[in-house]
């Protein structure tokens, strides 16, 4: 080994920088934020899933001691913005945007209807009992088949409930299924999931309009694209506003997009003139804020007697809630496009329908599209492995794409993405090494072995998870004279570990250590764009704008010690944290923070440099393979987990330590999926569940052993760095 090498930090578990400060309880989240004059704000929000309002008197609450502002849409103009779409903007969804508060008519429990601004918390919530508001009940469109049949429009304007539809194919599923001596179809639902971090949302609103600046702290994931749609709303320059990062509780899919709330608390601001605060209880998250899944699969399969796959096709219809919000159809569409997964599939068709309910709007939660469909497909396969006496891990092993067959082409299985293709990979492999961990080899003829009372069963399953979309992502590197080095990325924290993993590549890249390096994130004050966090992209798009300025700093420190040696830059040479001479004179050595100190002397602007990341749309696909042990309790049905294995191919390992707590973390919230989470309404639209103790979550105790394993072996060709994005895969296939 040599003792003068660098130390690599990429691909070390490096504990991370951020649990310092949260293990002392110093870390900043949104309700521990305060500034001088600042008000609180409670929304009132409608009781019933479908009402016209015939009227709204706000007197009384107006009246409330400590109150100094309540107001409906009716005081706030004719011209309300609509929350926009971000992601799969498909025609038709335009007709079903929510505006920022009930105008008219409600549409779904939890609707805001009417705004309280106060001088405490305590107050605004009080005074909401004085608003009076008479509402017109109209019946509730509560499932698919109703919202389907059309005989109540949620949306009178639009003329259906149907948001949009479509159908996507590659090969010829007809004659697959007509030549096809074996074919199965069934049905499935996902139930209806919610995010729940353990951090509910808050925002802090400061406008004023003299400057004018529109500061909204406690915004997080696409802080960039809500800045430049909420200035558009508020008639403002984009620079006018800004959107502040804080420490984050958790996101998962359901924080940080726009919600009715990041217009309503401004507005209050703006009314009041002062700063305004907005913190949501639990009971409030679960009405309010971006549910999930509630999909069914109409889906049929066509294989021949031993067992190959031929065709498979199938009808998605998504329960979008009583609004399309900004996620747009990201679940069905992406169920429609994860559908086939890891399996050679010739044939496939997919019909996708999304239907308007008078329910929470839905948006995206961990592994979105990818767990529903990986429910369906994988249930197919055990059926077709049962109806044909074939065993489950040997059906799989036929029809696994093999590493011949990748990079493999899966065709336009979601509208405008037509260059979608799984990279390079030995999908066989991975699945056998969890066969291996488990001792399926024991186990594949004890399957229904009744033990202490109990059957026993093994279930398997594989995936696929694309990660990494764009947009492009930023960063920004200085160095400082006092050794310190600040990394600035547009990208957003929802408390995976973001400054742990910039850090990690900024010092393996620079060749210095990770102490006295900090890491900035997701405030638009910090570089002028970025792109956000979501779809497992971070370490891909973030790492690599972090090493693109990493570069750009090391050509930067080239060029300044070249000034000051008055040298050629190309007879220097950038290592161990600065520049030398020679390789061989140790005392021809200037360190960044003696580079950064001259620069300062020449008043040359500071020792820093950007960086700005594109993937030109080559997405990032990793692959793995689950595999649980269970006993069933055949008398009450209690499911008991007794040893639990996943595993995922990652390209390159950032952070070991991190890439386990991913699969781990996701794992547990897919355990919540497969058998506790589940949002109930009753036939009125009412939903029954509306706090944790209805409302089921996984918890620490009574979890099984859980083995994750992680492969390297296929870095990805789709970035420099060639990391694939890891946060999905451990929620994927539970």
């Amino acid at each position: 080994m040599n003792e003068n090498a660098p130390r690599r930090y990429i691909g070390e578990s490096v504990t991370r920088l951020e649990d310092r400060r949260h293990l002392r309880g110093e870390a900043n989240f949104i309700d521990d934020v305060t500034v001088p004059n600042i008000v609180a704000m409670a929304i009132l929000r409608s009781p019933h899933a479908h009402a016209w309002i015939t009227a709204i008197d706000l007197a009384e609450a107006r009246r409330f001691a400590g109150v100094i502002d309540v107001f409906s849409a009716a005081d706030l103009g004719d011209n309300l913005p609509l929350i926009p779409l971000r992601l799969t903007p498909f025609e038709g969804f335009e007709r079903f945007l929510q505006h920022p508060i009930a105008i008219d008519k409600v549409r779904f429990v939890g609707e805001p209807v009417a705004v309280v601004v106060a001088e405490n918390r305590y107050v605004a919530e009080d005074a909401l009992a004085g608003i009076a508001v008479t509402y017109d009940i109209l019946p509730a469109v509560t499932t698919r088949d109703q919202s389907a049949a059309g005989d109540v429009l949620v949306h009178e304007a639009a003329g259906e409930n149907l948001a949009t539809s479509y159908h996507v194919a590659r090969g010829d599923t007809d004659a697959a299924f007509r030549d096809a001596p074996y074919t199965r179809r069934a049905t499935f639902v996902t139930n209806r999931h919610a995010p729940c971090p353990m951090e509910t949302r808050g925002l802090i609103a400061e406008f004023d309009t003299t400057a004018p600046l529109l500061r909204l702290t406690g915004a997080t994931k696409v802080t960039y694209f809500n800045r430049r749609h909420l200035a558009a709303a508020f008639d403002l320059p984009e620079q006018a506003v800004e959107l502040i990062e804080v420490d984050v509780g958790g996101g998962f899919g359901g924080r940080g997009e726009l919600y009715p709330e990041d217009y309503l608390v401004p507005m209050a601001s703006r009314r009041v003139g002062r700063p305004v605060k907005w913190v949501e209880d639990r009971r409030e998250h679960l009405m309010a804020a971006n549910h999930s899944r509630d999909i069914d699969f109409d889906a049929e399969i066509a294989a021949t007697r031993d067992g190959i796959i031929l065709g498979l096709r199938a009808k998605i219809r998504g329960d979008m809630g009583a609004y399309i919000r900004t996620n747009g159809g990201v679940v069905p569409a992406r169920a429609a496009q994860c559908l086939p997964g890891s399996y050679r599939i010739p044939a496939y068709s997919c019909d996708v329908e999304f239907l308007i309910t008078n329910k929470t709007p839905v948006g995206t939660y961990r592994g979105p599209g990818r767990f529903e469909a990986g429910f369906c497909r994988e249930r197919l396969v055990d059926m077709m492995a049962a109806d044909l006496d074939i065993d489950p891990a040997d059906i799989r092993m036929k029809n696994l794409l093999t590493p011949e067959e990748l990079p493999y082409r899966t065709g336009e299985l979601s509208p405008g993405d037509p260059n979608s293709a799984f990279e390079r990979g030995d999908y066989p492999a991975v699945f056998q090494r969890v066969l291996d961990e488990i001792d399926y080899a024991s186990w594949q003829r004890r399957q229904g072995e009744l033990v202490d009372g109990k059957y026993m069963g093994l279930g398997l399953a594989c995936f696929t998870e694309s990660s990494a979309p764009g947009p492009p992502e930023t960063a920004r590197i200085t160095a400082g004279s006092d050794g310190t080095i600040e990394v600035r990325i547009g990208a957003s924290s929802v408390g995976q570990g973001v400054e742990t993993g910039m850090a990690q590549i900024c010092a393996e890249l620079l060749e210095i250590s990770l102490d006295g390096i900090s890491v900035l994130h997701g405030s638009t004050t910090l570089l002028p764009s970025g792109g956000g966090t979501f779809a497992s992209r971070n370490t891909v798009m973030a790492g690599n704008a972090v090493r693109v300025a990493a570069e750009a700093l090391q050509a930067r420190c080239l060029e300044l010690a070249a000034l000051r040696w008055n040298e050629s830059a190309d007879a220097l040479t950038y290592a161990h944290g600065g520049v030398r001479r020679t390789a061989d004179v140790d005392d021809d050595f200037l360190s960044l923070a003696e580079l950064a100190a001259f620069d300062a002397a020449l008043d040359l602007g500071g020792l820093s440099a950007d960086g700005n990341y594109s993937n030109e749309g080559k997405v990032s696909f990793s692959n793995g393979a689950h595999a649980a042990l269970v006993a069933v309790d055949p008398e009450t049905g209690e499911v008991e987990l007794l040893r639990y294995v996943l595993s995922e191919e990652v390209g390159r390992v950032l952070n070991p330590a991190m890439v386990e707590g991913q699969a781990i973390g996701g794992l547990v919230q897919g355990l919540g999926g497969a058998l506790l989470d589940h949002m109930i309404y009753d036939d009125d639209g009412q939903l029954l569940t509306t706090n944790f103790a209805d409302y089921l979550l996984p918890v620490s105790t009574g979890l099984p052993e859980i083995t994750s394993l992680t492969f390297e072996d296929f870095p990805s060709d789709a970035n420099p760095m060639h990391f694939k994005g890891v946060g999905e895969g451990g929620i994927t296939s539970v």
